[in-house]
């Protein structure tokens, strides 16, 4: 994996750390992990998304969230689909429905991070950059 590619990494420590249970995750702050951080929260994947630290060294701490007894991560799986070396665009026609509409695809559009469901509501394509379950 590149290591300029910052959206693969945060999908990596939130999949690392719903599968060791940790309570939170620290990502490194930067426009797009922010907007991913807000589209997850939005969805009810993740709890409280806090920016901490000073000056370049910024950094998002996404608590993840459990369910039932046995701490069930909410996010079951999470997967890149747009890589750095092979973009994937779809119009808003060819916007994917994940799981029949129980996941949800996070778009890059002209109008900004959103769902696939938003997307298709505006009426707009975008890059698909991933898929949450």
């Amino acid at each position: 994996m590149a290591a300029n590619d910052t959206i693969a990494d945060m999908l990596t420590r939130i999949r690392n750390s719903c599968l060791a249970q940790h309570s939170t995750t620290k990502i490194p702050s930067t426009k797009m992990t922010r907007n991913i951080a807000r589209v997850l929260k939005e969805e009810g994947f993740v709890g409280e998304v806090e920016e901490t630290g000073e000056g370049i060294k910024q950094f998002l701490v996404i608590s993840l969230k459990y369910k039932g007894k046995n701490r069930q991560p909410i996010i079951r799986h999470i997967q890149r689909i747009s890589k750095p070396g092979l973009r994937v665009y779809k119009n808003r026609k060819e916007l994917p429905k994940v799981l029949g509409g129980i996941g949800i695809a996070i778009i890059s559009t002209s109008s900004g991070i959103m769902t696939d469901r938003e997307a298709r509501r505006r009426g707009i394509g975008g890059e698909v950059l991933c898929y949450v379950w």
